[in-house]
């Protein structure tokens, strides 16, 4: 067969909370409105032709996906060299009670001084053999993922010191062994879109994109030129050539990892770029692990237009057009690890549509020989599943918490080929 049909007496979903009151009116949030969907398949190529190993899937139809998720979905990357100049600003070997060294790292991508740069700020644990495997992933802000009064604030954002800190338990994962490394989107780009708290959707020509265009001599981007999320996820790959420097960590064993909207970010980023070892997506929704075809929840024509190329506009109301969808964004991580989680209450998200995606990538993983979630139906909450690919369910909101990070940890012991260190 060249599609998968689903029935809508296989997608019921339990009530979770009810509609934040700023997620738009005709959001869908109703089981027995989704539309019965067809999805692409993953091992059909366009041309109609099957997949039946991996060197198929490898030089045809994973070129082919990738293509239309840029032509369609995320845009062009900008189209940039860079000359890395890299500066150590601060480096403390005793930070967070002595359990880290932190190193802040002035990343210079271009020759101009006001060009975008990245100040990425690193932990590396103390008590672990070096080089150590690493957790990257875009924040709003360095001094808001922990109180330690010796981060350097990040440029462009309003983010206060400590603000985020529950979101990046820094002392378990160093003490699990893995070095963190982050630095604000708005090093690239800053999130501005719409109204209320993202304002002056014009705010993209001061980042990387808007550096480009300029290079260019072009007034504005075309129509399949990224957004917000392909900009930021050029912007992890930098970050990785730099790590890639570092003797204190093992660059071929670097995670990226992301919530919400940066979670879409990580996922395109693996995707794009098969240096990352593993991806990790923490209540992504549309244009991350959700299915775009359910209609439920986050839809394309509620995603804001600056995350994505213009192209994607198109498929607003109409879903099923798009000759792609989300389960195989997951499927051109293969054959590398990938981890999908939900929330119970994060019904914008559509954790079953997040769920689905990953069930229908593991096509491909069987490509590889690889286990993929090892189910068939959505488990319950705080009940982790998955092989190759993971997926977990949390009780709770759209956030990020420690109970995610264990879960995290736990599947990058496993593919890293750590032991569970001070669990």
């Amino acid at each position: 067969m060249k599609h998968i049909v689903f029935s809508l007496a296989a997608l019921l979903l339990a009530p979770l909370a009810a509609l934040h009151a700023a997620e738009p009116a005709d959001t869908n949030y109703d089981e027995a409105k989704v539309p019965a969907y067809t999805l692409p398949d993953p091992l059909v190529c366009f041309d109609g032709q099957r997949v039946v190993d991996e060197k198929q899937w490898c030089e045809k139809r994973r070129p082919e996906i990738l293509k239309a998720f840029v032509e369609n979905v995320y845009g062009r990357a900008p189209q940039l060299n860079t000359k890395m100049r890299c500066e150590v600003t601060d480096t403390d070997a005793k930070a967070l009670n002595e359990l880290a060294t932190r190193k802040q790292v002035t990343i210079r991508l271009f020759p101009e001084a006001n060009a975008p740069r990245i100040d990425l700020l690193l932990f590396i644990p103390n008590a672990t053999p070096k080089p150590v495997s690493v957790f990257l992933s875009l924040n709003y802000g360095n001094q808001g993922v922990h109180a330690d009064p010796g981060i350097t604030p990040s440029r462009d954002t309003k983010t206060k010191r400590g603000e985020n800190a529950s979101r990046w338990p820094l002392e378990m994962i160093l003490k699990r062994g893995y070095a963190v490394a982050t630095f604000a989107g708005a090093d690239i780009e800053q999130d501005k879109h719409g109204s209320g708290t993202f304002q002056k959707p014009d705010a993209w020509r001061l980042g990387v994109r808007g550096y480009a265009l300029k290079k260019t001599g072009r007034a504005d981007r075309a129509d399949d030129d990224c957004g917000t999320i392909g900009a930021w996820a050029w912007g992890l790959s930098r970050a990785l050539d730099y790590l890639e420097t570092e003797g204190a960590v093992d660059a071929k064993k670097v995670a990226v990892v992301g919530h919400s909207r940066t979670g879409k970010t990580a996922l395109w980023a693996a995707a794009q770029d098969e240096r990352f070892a593993i991806a990790i997506s923490n209540n992504s929704g549309a244009g991350g692990a959700a299915l775009a075809r359910r209609i439920f929840g986050e839809a394309v024509t509620h995603s804001p237009e600056i995350w994505f190329c213009k192209n994607y506009r198109r498929f607003a109301n109409n879903e099923a057009a798009l000759p792609v969808d989300q389960h195989q964004l997951i499927a051109l991580i293969a054959p590398r690890p990938v981890y999908i989680a939900s929330a119970t209450e994060d019904r914008w998200a559509d954790p079953r549509g997040e769920f689905l995606s990953g069930l229908h990538a593991e096509p491909v993983y069987q490509l590889f020989g690889l286990p993929g979630l090892g189910v068939k139906e959505m488990p319950p909450p705080e009940k982790p599943v998955g092989g190759t690919i993971g997926y977990h369910l949390r009780t709770g909101k759209h956030d990020i918490t420690a109970y995610d990070w264990q879960q995290y940890l736990n599947f990058a012991d496993r593919h890293f080929g750590r032991g569970l260190l001070n669990k």
